[in-house]
């Protein structure tokens, strides 16, 4: 089985970070994964994305022109991937930064107001955590367990206090995310 996922926002939404987490805890389940990460030249505020193909058999190649899942955190990112996802794929998109919601009708939507819920919490800084845990209760490509592994792999030292609260936001995620019909 393969997934080709992009999640796609603006910098400083954890974009890349959340495809990097993702990949990693693929890794730490043996299967196969690429992670490309596109960026503007601005860290924060510009737009990025990232594609991330998990799979359980080899993958031929990273580059992908239409995907099977579309993580959407902002308004000029589902203007540019709303018609890249495959037919019968899904789009989720966070509630707070889509202002005109996906049309499409051969896809399936989700919509996750993660950055509310977040912000809610205390747990702003775990917003991506947030919108993974939403994916993995549609497509659980991961297991939590290897996202906790690939937290720790991923994150300083330094900030390794804040795993508890990942996979707290991870679980919040799972329970948030709702079909638009």
């Amino acid at each position: 089985m393969q997934t080709e996922i992009i999640i796609a926002g603006f910098g400083g939404q954890g974009v890349l970070s959340m495809g990097k987490i993702l990949a990693y805890a693929g890794l730490m389940e043996n299967k196969e994964v690429t992670w490309m990460p596109a960026y503007g030249p601005e860290q924060r505020g510009g737009t990025a994305n990232v594609t991330v193909i998990v799979s359980d058999e080899r993958v031929s190649s990273p580059i992908l022109s239409r995907y099977d899942v579309a993580i959407i955190l902002n308004q000029p990112s589902l203007a540019k991937f709303e018609s890249k996802v495959k037919p019968g794929g899904i789009l989720i998109f966070d509630g707070n930064g889509i202002i005109e919601p996906p049309t499409r009708k051969d896809i399936q939507i989700y919509r996750i107001d993660a950055m509310d819920a977040a912000n809610e919490r205390n747990m702003a800084k775990a917003f991506n955590m947030v919108v993974l845990g939403g994916l993995l209760k549609l497509k659980p490509v991961v297991e939590i367990g290897g996202v906790v592994k690939a937290l720790k792999k991923t994150l300083p030292e330094r900030h390794h206090h804040l795993i508890p609260m990942n996979e707290e936001a991870i679980k919040l995620g799972m329970e948030i995310i709702e079909e638009v019909k």
